[in-house]
């Protein structure tokens, strides 16, 4: 089940607000310029299903994002908890960071944390399957995809240069929970 809920940047032990309505989810991102929305598949997909299969039963969604957007470039990844590099890769996005391109991710199965640093507020977005996320270019967050992370997710660039993490030396994620 998704579920956002809203910090003050001050209060880390306690959310302001939380959620796990999808309308309200959206309504409240989309009052902060984020896009989130939910999509359906068109064909069964599971931990099995490659990445061509998993691009055919979101064809129609990914190409109307794509026009309306002008993604370029769509990728899926996936990332299961007997990865090797799991901890690495974890560590990799769990610091404030900033992208000079959206971060668009639309979440086929499993899940991940969207903490985003929106003015004097914390934005958790714990997105899971069939949810999307359009984070806009230079918004200070990070991500946690768990200690033992197993998801699927379809990715949308327009340039793949622009979604290097440029980091902040904000030391503020190591104040808010993670997802384990």
């Amino acid at each position: 089940m998704s579920v956002l809920r809203i910090f003050a940047i001050n209060q880390p032990e306690q959310a302001r607000f939380s959620s796990s309505n999808a309308h309200e989810i959206s309504a409240q991102l989309q009052q902060q310029g984020v896009q989130f929305m939910q999509w359906q598949a068109n064909a069964p997909i599971d931990e099995n299903s490659s990445a061509e299969q998993v691009m055919l039963a979101y064809a129609s969604d990914i190409a109307k994002l794509q026009q309306q957007q002008g993604y370029s470039t769509v990728d899926v990844i996936s990332l299961h908890p007997s990865h090797p590099d799991k901890a690495v890769l974890r560590q990799k996005f769990l610091d404030e960071h900033i992208h000079t391109e959206d971060e668009v991710r639309f979440f086929v199965r499993g899940q991940g944390l969207f903490c985003l640093h929106l003015g004097d507020e914390i934005y958790q977005v714990l997105c899971q399957q069939n949810d999307l996320i359009s984070v806009p270019a230079n918004t200070p967050h990070w991500f946690d995809m768990g200690s033992a992370p197993d998801f699927t997710a379809i990715r949308f660039f327009n340039n793949t240069e622009g979604w290097v993490a440029h980091f902040t030396g904000s030391a503020v994620s190591r104040q808010f929970p993670l997802l384990d």
